[in-house]
C-alpha cells in the first residue's frame, strides 16, 4: 500500500511538472485565440472568423515542433483547398460526388507539393467546406486564407511575446533520458552484484523504450531554438540551450550503448560468468557521472565533476578484464568505457586519440 502511494504520489509530481512546462503554451494558444477572433471579426470585418482562432491552436499548439513550418504549411494548405474547390465546385456544382473529387484532387495537390500532414489536413478541410458551405465563386474561401494567415501571424506573436523558456523546456525533456541512462546503469549494477538476471532482464526491457524521451528531447530542442530566435526576450538562454543541443547525440549514442551493456550483461549472468566487482564499481561510477552531467548542463554544478567520474568509471572497468574473463564480460567492460567516451563528448571533452568501441547501433 505504501509503495502504491508513493509511485501514485511521484505520478502526480510529474503530472504537475509537465503542467508547470507548458503553461507558456496554453497561455499563448488561449490569447491568441482571442486576438485572433477579434482582430479577424472587428479589424477585418469577417461576419464568422472561426477559423483564425482555430489558426491560432494549430499553429502554436502545445505540442512540440516547428511552428515556422506549421504556419507555412497551414496557409499553403488552406490556399490549395479553397483554390481547388472554388475552381471545381463553380463549373461542376455541389453534391456527393462532387465533394468526393474536390477532395481527392485537393489532397493529391498537397502531397503532390509537400508530404507535410498539415498541409494535407488543411487542403482536404478546407475543399469540404467550400463544397458544401461555401457558395461557390463567394468571398468565403479568401476570407478563410486571410483567417489562416492572420491566425498564424498572431500566433508567431504570442509566441515572440508570451515565450516558454527554451532552457526549461530542454532541461525537462532531457531529464528522461539522464533517468533512463542513469537507472540502466544500477539496475545492471545491481543486477551483476546480485548475480541476478532476472534484474539484469528487467533493466534490459526497461531501456528498449527509451526512443520516445529522445524523439521528445530533439523536438523540444527544435521548438526552444525555434523560441529563441524568435522571441527577443529569450536570445540570451541560446548558450545554455546549445549546450544541450551538442549533448543531444552523444546521450543518444550513450543510451543506444546502455541497451548493448544491459543485454550482454544479462547474457553473461545466464552462462554464469564471473563479472569482475570492478565492473560493479564502474557502472556506478558512470551512475554518478550521468547525474553530475545532468546538474552541469542545468548549470547548477560547475564542470568538472561528470569528466572525473566518467574517467574514473571507465578506468575502474578496464583494470577488471582477465584472460579468463568470458565474451560477454569483455563486451559489458566495453559498452561502460563507450558511455564514458559518450558522455565526454557531451561534456565536450575533446576525446580525438580515444581508443574505444563504435557506438552501437
Amino acid at each position: 500500500m505504501k509503495w502504491s502511494g508513493a509511485r501514485a504520489g511521484t505520478g502526480v509530481r510529474k503530472r504537475w511538472r509537465r503542467l508547470v512546462v507548458m503553461a507558456p503554451p496554453i497561455a499563448q494558444c488561449a490569447a491568441g485565440a482571442a486576438l485572433a477572433w477579434s482582430v479577424a471579426k472587428d479589424v477585418l470585418e469577417h461576419p464568422r472568423p472561426f477559423f483564425a482562432p482555430i489558426a491560432v491552436v494549430i499553429c502554436v499548439g502545445i505540442s512540440l515542433g516547428q511552428r515556422l513550418r506549421r504556419l507555412a504549411e497551414m496557409v499553403i494548405g488552406v490556399t490549395v483547398g479553397v483554390g481547388v474547390g472554388d475552381l471545381l465546385i463553380s463549373q461542376i456544382g455541389s453534391g456527393p460526388w462532387q465533394i468526393a473529387l474536390v477532395v481527392a484532387l485537393a489532397l493529391a495537390t498537397a502531397v503532390f507539393l509537400d508530404t507535410g500532414s498539415v498541409i494535407v489536413l488543411q487542403a482536404g478541410s478546407s475543399a469540404v467546406l467550400v463544397a458544401t458551405l461555401l457558395p461557390p465563386g463567394g468571398t468565403g474561401g479568401f476570407h478563410r486564407m486571410i483567417d489562416a494567415l492572420t491566425g498564424g501571424l498572431i500566433g508567431i506573436a504570442m509566441v515572440a511575446l508570451l515565450p516558454a523558456d527554451p532552457v526549461a523546456l530542454a532541461r525537462y525533456h532531457a531529464a528522461a533520458i539522464f533517468d533512463a541512462l542513469a537507472g540502466t546503469l544500477l539496475a545492471t549494477a545491481e543486477a551483476i552484484e546480485r548475480r541476478d538476471p532476472t534484474q539484469a532482464a528487467d533493466a534490459l526491457e526497461a531501456v528498449r523504450g527509451t526512443h520516445t524521451s529522445i524523439e521528445a528531447f530533439e523536438k523540444a530542442l527544435e521548438t526552444g531554438t525555434e523560441i529563441s530566435i524568435i522571441s527577443p526576450i529569450r536570445w540570451r538562454s541560446r548558450r545554455a540551450l546549445d549546450r544541450y543541443v551538442a549533448a543531444r547525440a552523444p546521450l543518444d549514442y550513450a543510451l543506444r550503448n546502455s541497451r548493448v551493456l544491459s543485454r550482454r550483461t544479462l547474457r553473461a549472468l545466464i552462462d554464469g560468468e564471473q563479472v569482475p566487482k570492478e565492473v560493479v564499481e564502474g557502472l556506478r561510477l558512470m551512475t554518478s557521472a550521468v547525474r553530475l552531467l545532468q546538474d552541469e548542463l542545468a548549470g547548477t554544478r560547475p564542470p568538472g565533476d561528470a569528466r572525473a567520474a566518467a574517467v574514473a568509471a571507465a578506468e575502474s572497468v578496464g583494470a577488471a578484464l582477465t584472460d579468463s574473463s568470458g565474451l560477454s564480460t569483455h563486451v559489458v567492460v566495453a559498452q561502460v568505457r563507450s558511455i564514458g567516451l559518450d558522455l565526454l563528448d557531451a561534456i565536450g571533452t575533446d576525446t580525438t586519440g580515444r581508443t574505444a568501441p563504435a557506438p552501437a547501433t
